[in-house]
């Protein structure tokens, strides 16, 4: 085991938290936990942008946790992000500062990585059944439905409806009637029918509600005794009895009920109707509630990393079959790129390395899936679905850069320039995958493989000080030398290979131009078989 403890931080739409557990085999034991009310959701402009003091929150609260996991190394804490700042058009601006005040990379998820999560938090928190389970988590800015058995998810949504969003949509000033409520539960209604029959035909023997706002409404119908005999969980009589209650005081901070916490209040009416709607949409009678949630499965995730069961490369290997990919061919690209990075990436720092291994792992894998859609245009289609599919176990971040290296594997490079930004090491990756492709463009084995020897002189890449501002290779007597503002990619092959694959030769020779366009320069030498030597 890599670590005696791992951390998972979760910055919801309404309260970001932090858990840290000690591991032991593979058992999660909990040692610490953390939570901030931050209301992110609540900075949401209408243009959705998050305004400033929403972002101070936040990052004061990253600070606090950054103090705690001080001293944990890098690959021991996971840090997701969930509806808000997946919808904030100021995300990308926000995020580093949100990773230097927590000291952590921060990945936004998308809804239905979300729920798989959510669910694994789940499934581990409650003793093992045979039997399906339907899971709800109403969190700020978002509502995840899963139906699941033991710890595999079979059906999952991602609902853009939360406690946060609807208190300030329905109840902005607070006050609670039947008007508004009915309004609030229509709205919710309306969006859980897309969903409903799905999951009413897979059916489950279980219900189970997580998160804040589940245990804060289970909390008040026990303490008050509104589930029929006084029962436990969450029951539609409890929520019919409290319901009533709600519209007579007129407000959660009339409600006068014991169990209701005071930063809780604020944004519970919405996540009442919400709750209400889904007992009604999907005909829930009761409902137990679970620790485990999001933060749990993000740490039993991690965990299965550790262990070699990483989601990421289940998801990939499932996304191969599904679109029918030449396996062949993807393992003679994948040994290629990686051989080359392997050159490029010697000595640079060994969590870049890792990184970028698998990212081309990954991208090599899947870089002809989009020939299942159209051959002429295959890489373009392979970009899209890889940015836009529900990739389980996959980061946002981790979907666009994979989705950049598939659309740079072929054609001109300057469409790069809006996903990846000059210094980023995935340009070294989109190197490796498009020389790959390039040498394997005939779809087989070739008769003598190329023994090619890559280097990148200058540049800010693979985790290495830049040698220079601007980097010079001079092309040694070879005409496709070439100079580069950001590095120069010098290649080298025995000079007989060159001479008999003269279409491979012409297509490297083309690249130069390719390249320095985006401000890398390339260079090609020749290599005496006999002395091995350029």
């Amino acid at each position: 085991m890599p670590y005696e403890q791992i951390a998972a931080v979760d910055l919801g739409s309404n309260s970001f938290h932090l858990e840290v557990g000690r591991l032991v085999y593979s058992q999660i034991y909990p040692l610490d936990t953390l939570k901030e009310t931050v209301r992110l959701a609540s900075g949401l402009t209408p243009d959705k942008l998050l305004d400033t003091a929403s972002q101070t929150r936040a990052l004061a609260a990253l600070s606090r946790f950054g103090e705690r996991l001080r001293g944990f190394q890098p690959g021991s804490v996971r840090a997701v992000a969930t509806n808000t700042l997946r919808v904030a058009r100021n995300a990308a601006a926000f995020l580093p500062k949100a990773e230097q005040a927590l000291g952590f990379p921060i990945e936004i998820i998308a809804g239905r990585e979300e729920a798989r999560l959510i669910y694994l938090g789940v499934a581990h928190a409650l003793p093992p059944t045979r039997d399906r389970r339907l899971v709800v988590d109403i969190g700020g800015g978002s509502t995840e439905l899963i139906i699941g058995k033991k710890i595999e998810p079979m059906l999952m949504d991602s609902l853009y409806m939360g406690c946060v969003s609807y208190s300030l949509r329905f109840f902005p000033d607070g006050r609670v009637d039947a008007k508004r409520l009915i309004k609030a539960e229509l709205s919710a209604a309306r969006e859980v029918q897309r969903f409903a029959q799905a999951y009413r035909q897979l059916g489950w023997s279980e219900a189970v509600a997580s998160s804040g706002t589940a245990r804060a409404i289970a909390d008040l119908l026990e303490m008050n005794r509104l589930n029929p005999g006084g029962g436990d969980g969450i029951t539609r009589a409890g929520l019919e009895k409290l319901r009533s209650l709600l519209i007579r005081a007129g407000s959660m901070e009339n409600l006068g009920l014991s169990g209701l916490r005071g930063e809780r209040a604020p944004v519970l009416a919405g996540g009442f109707a919400i709750l209400s709607a889904i007992f009604a949409e999907l005909g829930i009678e009761r409902m137990i509630y679970s620790e485990g949630a999001l933060r749990l499965g993000v740490l039993y995730d991690l965990l299965g990393r550790f262990h070699r069961r990483d989601m990421r490369d289940t998801t990939v290997r499932r996304f191969m079959r599904r679109y029918h990919i030449d396996v062949s061919q993807a393992a003679r690209v994948k040994a290629m790129a990686l051989a080359c990075f392997a050159q490029l990436a010697d000595g640079c720092d060994p969590q870049v390395h890792e990184y970028g291994m698998r990212l081309l792992t990954w991208a090599s894998s899947l870089h002809e899936i989009g020939i299942s859609i159209s051959h002429g245009d295959f890489h373009k289609h392979g970009a899209y679905i890889t940015r836009c599919a529900d990739m389980p176990g996959f980061s946002k971040t981790e979907q666009e850069r994979l989705s950049a290296l598939i659309l740079g594997q072929r054609g001109k490079l300057e469409k790069l320039k809006k996903f990846l930004p000059d210094g980023d090491f995935c340009w070294v990756l989109v190197f490796c995958l498009r020389l790959a492709a390039l040498l394997y463009r005939s779809r087989d084995n070739l008769s003598v493989a190329p023994d090619v020897r890559v280097s990148l002189q200058g540049g800010e890449y693979a985790g290495r000080t830049k040698a220079s501002q601007t980097a010079r290779t001079k092309s040694s007597g070879d005409k496709n030398g070439t100079e580069g503002e950001y590095g120069v990619f010098s290649l080298s092959f025995p000079a007989s290979w060159l001479a008999a694959n003269p279409l491979s030769a012409s297509a490297l020779a083309d690249e130069a131009a390719i390249w320095q366009r985006v401000g890398f320069g390339w260079t090609i030498k020749r290599r005496s078989a006999a002395r091995g030597r350029t």
